[in-house]
């Protein structure tokens, strides 16, 4: 998979919209980032998940997940390996993390201003 594939399968996910954020490419619902391409020169896509997601993808594929290094990735953010993923590995993260950010906007009352 590559950056195409993400962004192609990020904005294949219900109400989701590419945007940016600190000039690099972001992947949003209802307003709400839920994944990034801010890695893409090292080759990696980024999910916002939680902690526990984020050790469960890892504890099944530590080939191809790993945390992203420091704070953001303490809090659950987490590196996919675009070289290594497969389309449902990559399909499964993003609708994870897209998922969680639904969950989140739904929680807190978040919609998207018109």
């Amino acid at each position: 998979m590559n950056t195409t594939d993400f962004r192609r399968i990020a904005l294949s996910l219900e109400g989701a919209e590419e945007g940016s954020h600190m000039g690099s490419p972001d992947f949003r619902v209802d307003g709400r980032i839920f994944a990034t391409l801010a890695s893409q020169k090292d080759g990696y896509g980024n999910l916002m998940l939680t902690v526990e997601q984020q050790q469960a993808f890892i504890a099944d594929r530590p080939d191809l997940f790993i945390p992203i290094k420091g704070g953001w990735g303490r809090m659950g953010a987490t590196h996919i390996i675009l070289a290594k993923a497969n389309e449902d590995a990559l399909r499964g993260a993003l609708t994870t993390a897209w998922k969680l950010r639904k969950e989140k906007n739904k929680k807190t009352g978040r919609r998207k201003r018109s």
